[in-house]
């Protein structure tokens, strides 16, 4: 069709320069009226025949009206440079008439084409859609600039095609997140180059990519080796981009985490290393499980499909919102609903558990400033106001997510005290006994030393030290509340009981100056305690 249009594109150009050249030629006027009259006599023969085309139909009939005005009529005002003037008129009008119907026509029949493979299209792989879309705009383009015009029937098939495949791409991508964070068991696993990759493609600045290059790029250049740099050596955007693309062909089926445990300790024995690989963005380190890999892997789909897509970018971007939302209202079902133990078997919600989910939302709240900034460029100015108020607020519910999750590690903690409180009376009647000559820190400043110091241990394994810090700065003034006030009331009736008490603080207080702090006292974490410590003991035992 494309071939045939473009021969009648010549055609008319060879019209069109055979009637602008008529001027001035000695044969102009008679063969124009020469030309009316005969298309005068055709009009005849037409009401006996369909084998006339409609559009010179249409030009028979002006200058056959015009003929028979000039000669019939007496008419003096027309002559026959006038009829020739407005018979070419004509005859150029209906040329391009002609040409457009064609293209038109040709767009209808691209247009069923693309209706008979509707239900196909949405399922196939964004390369493969792409292939017929950009093969489809192209047509589009050439027929409309052989045509003239813009063709609106076929650019609103192809475009209704787009938005049903982003839609049953997102449908499909919501049920694989959906099931995956049903199975997560949240447990740390390594994090596979490929994934780097797509980080530091994505989100990195050139001279971010340029320092990461010694870890990421000996595994991903061998793969690559066609990759396109810029001037000053940092790949193109072209070359992001493909990189991406192979990126997510690599990681196309969803990790199952036993397999990734155990090609992961396979990887580590061959390395000789026994540190988890972490996922890093602008240098700063998170610990992954399953469920935040994949969503990682399923935003740079949606940015390769926004990329690919301008023209429903606003789209895309909306879709990325639901994507985003789902991840973190289920993930906070799952862990601080404790909804884990019911889908996925888990026995309890420990504080690893919870720390590795603060590591995944806080990765995921780190990058959306990015991802933001990516998806909006090709958005519209007329909606660009209400998606970055989308995106702005589920950034927002992130980080409301991640302050519960240390909300309840301190809860955790704060619960493990009161326990250990409520039998601290029971310890202290013993002290008071005559025959109890012990002189070592009682079963409640032991026990609830260790279990602070195994929060302290799991926590600094796994979250940033601002956040242990901002954790354990809670914890500390709960324990010098708590304590302080438990031991206030305590009857103490003999100078052996007092001393065990003192022992017992000193014990505690020893626990709370290791803790991870940003506290500027001296001693660290000076608080309530220490002044109970001073009011009942004097200050120099205290110190």
């Amino acid at each position: 069709m494309q071939a045939h249009l473009a021969q009648a594109s010549e055609v008319k150009r060879a019209i069109e320069w055979i009637l602008c050249h008529l001027d001035g030629h000695y044969a102009a006027d008679s063969v124009a009226a020469a030309i009316a009259l005969g298309a005068a006599a055709s009009e005849t023969a037409h009401e006996t025949t369909d084998q006339v085309n409609s559009s010179l139909q249409l030009s028979v009939q002006r200058s056959s009206a015009k003929v028979s005005s000039a000669h019939g009529n007496g008419n003096d005002g027309i002559t026959p440079s006038t009829l020739s003037r407005n018979f070419r008129a004509d005859v150029l009008r209906e040329n391009a008439e002609a040409l457009f119907a064609a293209c038109d026509a040709a767009h209808g029949r691209w247009a069923k084409i693309l209706g008979v493979r509707s239900p196909i299209h949405p399922r196939l792989r964004l390369q493969e859609f792409l292939n017929i879309y950009n093969i489809t705009q192209e047509f589009i383009t050439a027929t409309e600039k052989i045509g003239g015009r813009l063709s609106y029937s076929i650019r609103g098939t192809l475009q209704s095609q787009a938005k049903a495949f982003i839609d049953f791409q997102h449908e499909s991508r919501m049920a694989k997140m959906r099931a995956i964070l049903d199975q997560e068991n949240w447990a740390e696993i390594d994090v596979p180059d490929e994934f780097q990759a797509i980080v530091t493609s994505l989100f990195c600045s050139e001279s971010e990519t340029r320092e990461l290059a010694d870890e990421v790029s000996a595994d991903i250049a061998p793969s690559n080796p066609k990759m396109v740099l810029g001037s000053d050596g940092s790949p193109t955007a072209e070359a992001r981009l493909q990189k991406i693309s192979q990126n997510a062909e690599h990681t196309d089926s969803i990790p199952r985490l036993e397999s990734t445990e155990q090609s992961n300790e396979t990887n580590s024995r061959e390395r000789g290393k026994s540190s988890t690989r972490l996922l890093f963005f602008r240098g700063v380190g998170y610990h992954m499980v399953n469920c935040g890999l994949i969503l990682v892997k399923m935003l740079s789909e949606c940015i390769e499909m926004n990329n690919s897509l301008p023209g429903l970018s606003s789209e895309v971007v909306h879709r990325v919102v639901e994507i985003l939302k789902l991840f973190n209202t289920r993930t906070c079902q799952l862990v601080l609903g404790a909804g884990a133990m019911q889908v996925s078997g888990l026995k309890s919600i420990t504080s690893k558990h919870l720390a590795l989910a603060s590591q995944v939302i806080s990765f995921t709240y780190t990058i959306i400033p990015e991802l933001k900034t990516i998806l909006l460029l090709r958005v519209p100015e007329t909606r660009m106001g209400l998606l970055i108020l989308e995106v702005d607020r589920v950034a927002q519910d992130y980080k409301v997510h991640r302050d519960e999750i240390h909300s309840k590690l301190v809860q955790i903690m704060r619960e493990r005290l009161l326990v250990h409180l409520r039998g601290l009376p029971q310890i202290v009647e013993s002290w008071n006994r005559p025959e109890n000559t012990d002189t070592q820190p009682s079963q409640f400043a032991r026990s609830i030393t260790k279990e602070v110091g195994l929060l302290q241990r799991v926590l600094s394994r796994t979250l940033h030290e601002l956040d242990v810090q901002a954790i354990f700065r809670q914890v500390v003034i709960i324990f010098h509340s708590q304590i302080s006030e438990a031991f206030s009331h305590l009857d103490i009736s003999s100078p052996h009981a007092k001393k065990r008490m003192y022992c017992d603080v000193q014990h505690i207080l020893a626990c709370i100056r290791s803790l991870p702090s940003d506290s500027k006292s001296n001693p660290p974490n000076w608080g309530q305690l220490d002044e109970f410590v001073a009011k009942n003991f004097g200050e120099e035992v205290g110190q």
